[in-house]
């Protein structure tokens, strides 16, 4: 036999305890409604099997609405027509003095609040305010009026509908920021473990490398430069923070940026994340990219290059700088007429489409240094 899939748990499953005690607590009262009211309809036989029908309608809700798989928005729907259609059946069992005179309820009374319930706890605000005024139409249109005490049950009905949507919506987004604080907090210990066990073994070997290719020299110092450069990025791979998890098609910038980290590339990052669309978060960090692979090729062997990121909430400011050679005047100029479009692709084209500018500071001898804004 194959295992059922078990499903995460619900958040608002105590909000749907709650729909159910007032449906069967409504129910109660539209009893004892009808008992009080019976003598005086115009069939009192329909009136009794009307509200064995809600009762059976109340168990089959209770029970689909007590498991998950039943919470769905077109199971709440379809109780919202069951609801009005007792609601119409009204027009069946009061006399017409009844029907005009707001001091007799209608045949389901309070009971039809359960589906309005249901409905703001399934779908949110919206979805409850909306449940609320189709209920408050359907108690206009059987009564045939509109008055203050009508006014006043729909009034009720929508913002008690909007009310319990809030709470149902904030229940699952705290539930959600719960669990993703859960995640990042097991990943964090995690990502400490490694970064201790890696510190006690590969790093304390490629430092030993390092330190003992320098001395030796000669071929040997090609050995331990290499050495120092994995040594820095493995550190600054075990330092970076974890890629914080999407949230609404966001992303952290600064891990992908860290991890660009060299003996030759200091990174420097604000302490908190900085979010942006992940589009936009992939399209930075491979300018950033580019413009650091620029460095190694034309700013000469011993070129150092600093990445600084600002967090200026109104937009976000990305700074590549190095002190090589700097580019010659009319070079750029002269690499586009060549057909080499690398920095006006690469860089310009990608700020552009991100709807930010670029600025580029660089003289020859005086280094390059690319100022890059993406409004947020």
């Amino acid at each position: 036999m194959t295992a059922r899939p078990m499903l995460p748990d619900d958040p608002t499953t105590p909000l749907w305890w709650g729909a159910v005690v007032l449906r069967l607590l409504t129910l109660v009262f539209a009893a004892g409604v009808v008992i009080v009211h019976h003598d005086s309809y115009a069939r009192p036989g329909l009136a009794v099997v009307l509200v064995g029908l809600m009762a059976g309608w109340t168990a089959v809700t209770t029970a689909v609405y007590l498991r998950q798989s039943g919470r769905r928005l077109a199971v709440t729907v379809l109780d919202l027509v069951v609801c009005c259609a007792f609601m119409t059946s009204s027009l069946f069992v009061l006399t017409d003095a009844q029907l005009h005179d707001w001091a007799t309820p209608l045949l389901p009374t309070i009971w039809v609040t359960g589906a309005v319930a249901a409905g703001a706890v399934c779908g949110g605000p919206v979805a409850g305010a909306i449940f609320g005024l189709v209920v408050a139409g359907f108690n206009y249109g059987v009564r045939g009026f509109a008055d203050t005490d009508l006014t006043r049950d729909a009034v009720l009905l929508i913002g008690a509908g909007f009310v319990l949507g809030i709470a149902a919506r904030d229940s699952r987004r705290a539930a959600d920021r719960l669990a993703r604080a859960l995640r990042a907090e097991a990943a964090t210990a995690e990502r400490e473990r490694l970064a201790r066990t890696i510190h006690d073994s590969v790093l304390q070997v490629l430092a030993r490398v390092r330190k003992r290719g320098t001395e030796l020299g000669g071929e040997a110092a090609e050995l331990a430069r290499l050495a120092g450069e994995q040594e820095v990025a493995l550190r600054a791979l075990v330092t970076a923070g974890p890629p914080a998890p999407i949230e609404d098609g966001t992303a952290d910038l600064s891990p992908g940026l860290q991890l660009l980290a060299t003996d030759r590339i200091q990174v420097s990052v604000p302490a908190t994340p900085v979010r942006l669309p992940a589009g936009t978060v992939t399209e930075l960090v491979s300018l950033v990219r580019e413009a650091l692979f620029n460095v190694d090729r034309h700013a000469g062997p011993d070129a150092r290059a600093w990445v600084l990121v600002e967090d200026l909430r109104a937009e976000v400011v990305v700074s590549v700088r190095d002190d090589g050679t700097g580019i010659p005047t009319g070079r750029l100029e002269a690499a586009e007429a060549e057909g080499r479009m690398g920095i006006a692709r690469s860089i310009k084209g990608r700020v552009s489409g991100l709807g930010g500018t670029v600025v580029l500071e660089t003289a020859p001898d005086s280094g390059t240094e690319w100022e890059v804004r993406v409004p947020r």
